[in-house]
């Protein structure tokens, strides 16, 4: 055919894709506009393995497929769908009869590609899908010398650990010919990220990125996909950086799919965002404000609420009346909007709940009296604030009555057999009487009860998935209950919008975009150590935006002031989830306390509508000093902490602040003794905290009033 060059975006995003005599459409370009390609990549649109359909190039890689490789174009459609951009490109083999349908879509202003993948068998036999991918881009960088890889390490109580590694050591510089003429353009090797299991997070968080050290070009992806069955690589082809995404896999996960003849089948969708020269921290910019447009909307995105959370350095899964009744008064005393009753509610055997859990009925023990947990709740609203209840919706305990009254096809199977992890089992969410169980339950929680928020949590993983109909892999079974429970999902909040849904998954276990474009928060660790939570609070917002980041804000009796305004400061550019033994505190701890919900209330209008940056870098586990900042247009906020084990004095540089004049201000704590100087023309901020461990919020504000020095506003002058 005649070659030609496609070219959809906007000025902030920017897509080429060449089309060459052979027919195959291929990504030459991504970025902002009027760019210039960094050579014509070998790889297509799309990469397709089925049985009897394998690579042209063995190893471990999923590129280089046949049928990616004979996918042909055969027409496009550029469309707006109000604030994104969308071109889907049509693509079609000619031996097997499978179309593919590569959907993009960017919001307008924002550089950042959603891709997904639709495939349909036009053909007369079944294709037996062995992966397919969400992704290709096979233009990334030809600068693979100068190139790091990104990607974060996620343990519970560990979350959110940034690591950055030269490309070239998992994509090495070959030598180009040998005598024979044989050629080294294509290795083996490539930097892979795998997730498994019903937690997307474990492990790894289901991102990653490429970022040049020298120029600051920096690309930064996210697998939108709330189980553990994804995969993406990351490598050299053709001395192009290449990144290929994919949701399950054979490979990876057993996941296999039979295509039948006028079937479709659609990819998890993903995600990637782009920097052109602001190196990651305008990379994960671009990714925030994408997500904010990709979610679903929700009040609580803009409001903010303050939640009280009695479990924490609390009651720790022991709650009863005479314990809540005291913590209830003293979190409406602090500031608290939302008083959530975690763990225990529901255990009449003080522990014995974890393998009867499923019914979801209040403890009598716990609640005594004729109303029963209904006199804590109607305490909870006559002191201002929303009730709150945990609930664990997926497992039912083995000694559940639920396990008993529902049908076996109800619950993950694996050869007919009940999945059973740590004496639980777990609902598959496409059977509508599993459904149709939570349904009740959440319908009787909010609907009767006046419960106003859920926390979701997520305690087991019952493995590869569920085999649960002939011929079903446990692969495609979890991808079958990972996209029912999305939707059912959207079903409770389609019947009470006003709901706010937290996931939690055993802290950061299941952190990923397909959850939070539904839920409203997400829980960032179980983290009790003040001091490590630091930077997983000050890495959050790389996965979850600002306003969706839940930190735990948990001082105990015994810290010193200090350490209560370091846990406090931990929350205060996300969202407070007070906790601890409120009604012990100290006066001068009680007081800190307040003053951090009141600073707080005063600036998270803000925080919808900032980005994040990292002063310092992407926070490590062990940095002594650690810095996060959120930008608005007027003003940038910066929460810094100190660890034990370093001088007393930090440099920040701010560089979107250059040559402005701006004053400090030091928001948390007002007694602290830090000292604050600003440098204009350096950018740098300049910080001394007297003690270790401390935190402190500051503010610098970027519309100095007429005729105002900045020097008067800085702390100790």
């Amino acid at each position: 055919m005649t070659p030609q060059t496609l070219r959809w975006g906007h000025p902030a995003l920017e897509a080429e894709i060449g089309i060459d005599e052979d027919g195959v459409p291929r990504l030459t370009r991504l970025g902002a506009a009027g760019g210039v390609p960094p050579g014509w990549p070998p790889l297509p649109l799309v990469e397709v393995t089925a049985a009897g359909h394998g690579r042209a190039w063995s190893g471990g890689r999923l590129i280089d497929t046949y049928l990616g490789g004979r996918l042909r174009y055969r027409t496009h459609r550029v469309s707006r769908d109000g604030d994104w951009h969308v071109l889907v490109v049509v693509l079609d083999d000619p031996v097997t009869g499978l179309v593919a349908e590569v959907d993009w879509r960017s919001p307008d202003g924002v550089p950042v590609l959603r891709s997904e993948v639709r495939l349909r068998n036009e053909g007369t036999d079944t294709l037996h899908l062995e992966s397919v991918s969400s992704l290709v881009v096979g233009c990334l960088t030809d600068a693979i010398d100068a190139a790091d890889l990104l990607w974060a390490e996620n343990g519970w109580v560990a979350e959110c650990r940034w690591q950055r590694r030269a490309m070239r050591e998992t994509s090495p510089a070959l030598s180009p010919a040998l005598s024979g003429g044989v050629r080294y353009d294509n290795g083996k090797g490539e930097f892979t990220l795998t997730g498994r299991g019903v937690w997307s997070s474990c492990g790894r968080l289901p991102m990653g990125g490429l970022t040049d050290r020298q120029q600051g070009r920096t690309w930064v992806w996210q697998i939108e996909h709330n189980g553990g069955g994804w995969h993406g690589e990351c490598g050299e082809r053709d001395t192009l950086a290449y990144l290929a995404l994919h949701g399950p896999t054979d490979t990876h996960h057993g996941w296999r799919h039979p295509l039948e003849p006028g079937a479709e089948f659609t990819t998890v969708p993903a995600a990637l965002a782009l920097s052109e020269d602001g190196g990651p921290d305008e990379a994960f910019a671009a990714l925030t404000r994408y997500r904010r447009a990709a979610r679903r909307p929700h009040p609580d995105h803009e409001r903010l609420p303050v939640v009280f959370n009695d479990y924490m350095n609390c009651l720790m899964g022991d709650p009863t009346t005479e314990k809540l009744l005291p913590l209830i008064d003293a979190a409406a005393e602090a500031g608290a909007e939302y008083f959530v009753i975690d763990a225990g509610w529901y255990d009449g055997e003080n522990g014995g709940w974890w393998d009867s859990v499923g019914a979801w009925e209040p403890a009598a023990s716990r609640f005594p009296g004729e109303r029963g947990i209904h006199e804590v709740l109607d305490r909870i609203r006559e002191r201002g604030m929303v009730p709150g209840l945990w609930l664990e919706p997926e497992v039912i305990g083995v000694r559940s009555p639920m396990a008993k009254s529902l049908p076996d096809e109800a619950f993950f199977r694996r050869d007919g057999v009940r999945v059973t992890e740590t004496r639980r089992h777990h609902l598959d969410l496409r059977h509508p009487a599993a459904r149709a169980h939570l349904d009740e339950v959440v319908d009787r929680l909010v609907g009767e009860w006046g419960v106003g928020y859920l926390k979701l949590d997520h305690n087991i993983d019952p493995g590869s998935g569920t085999s649960a109909h002939p011929g079903e892999t446990p692969g495609a079974g979890l991808l079958g209950h990972n996209r029912a429970h999305l939707d059912w999902l959207d079903g409770v909040l389609d019947r009470h919008p006003g709901l706010v849904l937290e996931n939690c998954s055993s802290g950061g276990m299941r952190w990923d975009h397909a959850l939070l474009s539904r839920l409203q928060l997400q829980s960032t660790s179980d983290q009790q150590n003040l001091q490590l939570y630091a930077p997983i609070a000050a890495s959050a917002p790389t996965a979850v935006t600002p306003e969706q980041g839940a930190v735990w804000s948990y001082p105990l009796p015994t810290d010193s002031p200090d350490e209560v305004a370091f846990t406090m400061a931990n929350s205060l550019l996300g969202r407070i989830h007070l906790s601890g033994l409120l009604p012990e505190l100290g006066p001068e701890a009680g007081a800190l306390v307040h003053e951090a919900v009141a600073v707080y209330k005063s600036i998270r209008a803000d925080l919808p509508h900032a980005v994040p940056a990292w002063p310092l870098g992407l926070p490590a586990w062990d940095d002594p000093w650690l810095a996060l900042a959120l930008r608005t247009p007027a003003t940038t906020y910066v929460t810094v902490w100190r660890r034990p084990g370093t001088e007393a004095t930090v440099s920040l540089p701010l560089p979107h602040l250059q040559g402005r004049p701006v004053p400090v201000d030091v928001l948390y704590p007002a007694a602290s003794r830090a000292d604050a100087g600003w440098d204009p023309d350096a950018a740098l901020l300049s910080l001394t905290l007297p003690t270790a461990p401390s935190a402190v919020l500051l503010r610098l504000d970027h519309r100095l009033p007429t005729g105002e020095s900045p020097a008067r506003r800085q702390k100790g002058q």
